[in-house]
């Protein structure tokens, strides 16, 4: 396993980690919230601990994002728990529409209890923007001018 780590290692670790990281118990209950979360998203963790993590995901969402949560809470299986990525908007919130990138790790106890899920996000907002500025230059390069 290594070296024994100097106490409060893996806590500084997490709190200040550059990418968010959310963990959520099983009613989906904001239960830690770090440095990159407030950077990306806006709320002190004040503000965001003990709130559903409506705080975040965007109304349209909501139905989708419950169903696939309450699912794994239930002991199934997420489709990005072994690190693959999951990309999808977010809401901040002054209300601004990001798009963040992350991977999930659900928790359990000793037992093999859901106890919920810590995730680890990226704002990729800029990214994603660029991405659709190049598609956009691309569709209009391929529009027919007539004049073929």
């Amino acid at each position: 396993m290594g070296e024994a780590l100097p106490g409060g290692f893996c806590e500084r670790l997490v709190e200040d980690c550059p990418d968010a990281v959310v963990y959520a118990d099983t009613a989906g209950k904001i239960r830690f919230w770090n440095r990159s979360a407030t950077r990306i998203f806006g709320y002190e963790g004040v503000e965001a601990l003990g709130q559903s993590l409506d705080l975040i995901v965007p109304e349209s969402l909501r139905a989708r994002h419950w169903e696939g949560y309450h699912r794994v809470m239930a002991g199934g299986e997420s489709r990005y728990g072994e690190g693959d990525l999951l990309a999808v908007p977010a809401t901040r919130k002054d209300g601004r529409r990001i798009s963040i990138e992350f991977t999930v790790l659900p928790m359990r106890d000793d037992a093999g209890a859901m106890l919920g899920i810590a995730a680890f996000l990226r704002d990729t907002t800029a990214r994603f923007e660029e991405l659709c500025a190049l598609r956009r230059e691309n569709a209009a390069l391929k529009v027919p001018t007539g004049r073929e």
